[in-house]
């Protein structure tokens, strides 16, 4: 873990639980991708740096989860760089408790302020293009968070972020968490069709072709969402089709899964509303879902 792997002449990327891209501006310079899910991943980092005499100037966050911003602020502190998120994802990395305040619904109980959920806050300024390194290029990520962007770099490395998850993850986990359905598919079907010469997504492994995975994450998207149509043949409160979907899925129930899930099926049962494949009304003062499908 934390071993850094060269994969063109000036991209790097750092295995760990989020991969961490790393570009060589020169032979002394370098910026990042992302920074490691908190302080102990940052010090990684940092030795990596250290040990190839390498100044980093700016770390590039991809968006906002925590476990992509954990070590900005250490690395940060320690190097002096600047920090770039794009959108929204700047007002999060700025403000940290947005994320778990936004997957509760709520002012977070402590349960939920950890830091796979809350990172520390970060002095990040919005992303633009003229603050990239030269020949790099933003593509647009959106759906499995609010403006999640990935890049191309010069020399061909497309990296990813979160947009994948690899066919083991998906198999063991079934749902991965999306804020906008609609969005991720999109983006998956772009991501489907893109050509370079290497791939990394964050959650997967580095390929020089990823649209066979991007394919099988659509299909699991879609599998999900058939899961919740079948939840719904009768009219059912948003609570008892989560615990359908940890049942059928064999998942176990905690505070982070609630709020991670339950963010997610709010999403699915947001998009299956807007094509008009559920409806949704107040019965005794309850919020029922239900499957507008024949089966």
């Amino acid at each position: 873990m934390y071993e850094l792997i060269q994969v063109t002449e000036q991209s790097y990327y750092i295995q760990s639980p989020a991969k961490i891209g790393l570009f060589r501006l020169n032979d002394t310079e370098v910026c990042l991708i992302d920074s490691g899910n908190d302080k102990d991943a940052g010090r990684k980092v940092r030795q990596i740096l250290d040990s190839h005499n390498w100044k980093l100037t700016a770390i590039y966050n991809t968006h906002s989860n925590a476990d992509h911003i954990g070590g900005n602020k250490y690395l940060q502190a320690q190097t002096g760089c600047k920090i770039y998120a794009p959108g929204m994802e700047c007002d999060f990395t700025r403000h940290p408790v947005l994320e778990p305040s936004f997957l509760y619904g709520g002012y977070p109980f402590r349960e939920l302020r950890h830091k796979f959920l809350l990172a520390q806050e970060s002095d990040a300024q919005e992303l633009r293009p003229e603050f990239l390194p030269k020949g790099f290029e933003m593509i647009e990520l959106p759906g499995h968070f609010l403006d999640m962007t990935g890049f191309r770099t010069p020399d061909g490395v497309v990296y990813l972020a979160d947009c994948l998850s690899g066919k083991e993850t998906l198999d063991k986990y079934q749902i991965g968490f999306l804020y906008d359905v609609e969005a991720y598919l999109q983006t998956l079907e772009k991501v489907k069709n893109m050509e370079a010469r290497f791939f990394i997504p964050a959650h997967a492994e580095a390929a020089e072709n990823i649209s066979e995975l991007a394919q099988y994450n659509i299909d699991k998207v879609k599998e999900v969402a058939q899961k919740i149509l079948s939840l719904c043949r009768e009219p059912k409160p948003f609570e008892e089709i989560l615990q359908g979907l940890f049942t059928d899925y064999s998942l176990t129930m905690n505070f982070e899964q609630y709020a991670l899930i339950g963010s997610t099926l709010r999403s699915y049962l947001a998009w299956l509303k807007d094509a008009g494949r559920v409806s949704a009304g107040f019965e005794k003062n309850m919020l029922l879902w239900k499957c507008e499908e024949a089966f």
